[in-house]
């Protein structure tokens, strides 16, 4: 199981490790590492951060989507960092996740105005089971079809509803989890997954509860954002809602993610590697500087660090300030390039109060 277990100095040093990915993800580490060099400037805190490979680029030279090398650096980190990856995607998050226990995928779904919303108040976090389900990915053929297994359990349904509801009980928010799962028809494993959270739920008397079929909170997304708070959710089903609410605050990327588990977190866009834009910055870096904030928050939670919430509350800062003064991509009309946003972003940070 990983972690450094050396306590920290006094002054913050922390040791990240960084896959840049495929595609735009190399565009979006370098700009994110313009906002972990401008936090290095402005906060009592080191980062060393060491660049490891995996993914598509990774698998043609190797042959290894996600080579032991990369582990046994990641294994050795505070926290990773990773941009997105193509093809391969399987092959390393999935694994990553599963290899370090992160049971947690953590999606906050936020509006940063003047970036198009459908509503102007949507601020909601899915928390959503990540080692299980379909994505476990047992599967297997016959002459007579092709088959999956759909492994839910009680352990990591009980454990992913509590960090719903401690979630819930952190923020700033309704104070509302809402359990998504289709209980109707899959009445074994979401059968499972909905008394689980009920059961959880009773623990939390000053937490608001409910539930929706996955069905019905599709379209209720849609009619009424700005209602929910806490989304508790089994693997696929999370994956596809958070893809779906990114697209009332902007797209995917405003979109951050962290994976999160009890002793180590890797922190990373929700999307893809968006092939057909890379090397043209045109990729919008908020996604992954977003989950530097989600990192620094969990660092700051881990190692009881002061410094490291100031820099997490100074990054999404910076983010809704560079926002709010036009500094932006085309597609939002700016005329802003990756890099550019992130440099603009980098020193309202290192002027931050």
């Amino acid at each position: 199981m990983p972690i450094l277990k050396g306590v920290l100095e006094q002054m913050s040093k922390y040791k990240i490790s960084l896959i840049p990915g495929d595609g735009i993800g190399p565009e979006l580490s370098e700009a994110t590492m313009e906002i972990l060099n401008a936090v290095q400037k402005r906060f009592d805190i080191e980062l060393e951060v060491i660049e490891v490979e995996a993914g598509d680029t990774c698998f043609e030279k190797t042959g290894v989507a996600l080579p032991e090398e990369t582990v046994e650096v990641i294994r050795n980190s505070h926290a990773c960092m990773k941009g997105p990856v193509g093809e391969t995607a399987a092959d390393v998050i999935v694994k990553l996740r599963i290899m370090f226990d992160l049971y947690a995928n953590l999606r906050p779904i936020k509006t940063y105005p003047p970036i198009p919303s459908l509503k102007p108040d949507i601020d909601m976090m899915f928390v959503r089971e990540n080692t299980e389900d379909v994505y476990r990915g047992i599967e297997f053929e016959t002459a007579e079809g092709a088959f999956c297994i759909r492994v839910i359990t009680k352990k990591n349904s009980e454990r992913i509803a509590k960090k719903a509801f401690e979630t819930a009980r952190r923020r700033n928010g309704k104070k509302r989890v809402t359990a998504i799962h289709k209980a109707n028809v899959m009445k074994k494993t979401c059968g499972l997954f909905a008394q689980t959270c009920r059961d959880v739920a009773k623990q939390y008397p000053d937490i608001k509860f409910d539930e929706l079929y996955v069905d019905a909170a599709s379209m209720r997304l849609i009619k009424e954002p700005e209602t929910f708070d806490v989304f508790v959710t089994p693997n696929m089903f999370g994956d596809i809602l958070s893809d779906e609410a990114a697209q009332l605050i902007g797209g995917l990327g405003m979109a951050p993610g962290a994976n999160v588990g009890d002793d180590f977190a890797l922190f990373e866009p929700i999307h893809g590697s968006a092939p057909n834009r890379a090397g043209k910055q045109t990729a919008n870096p908020c996604s992954m500087i977003l989950s530097a904030k989600l990192m620094f928050d969990w660092l700051g939670e881990k190692y009881d660090d002061p410094e490291c919430f100031k820099a997490a509350d100074a990054i999404e800062n910076a983010v809704a300030t560079t926002l709010r003064k036009g500094i932006t991509l085309p597609d939002f009309g700016g005329t802003a390039k990756t890099l550019e946003m992130a440099q603009a972003m980098a020193k309202e940070i290192i002027n931050s109060k």
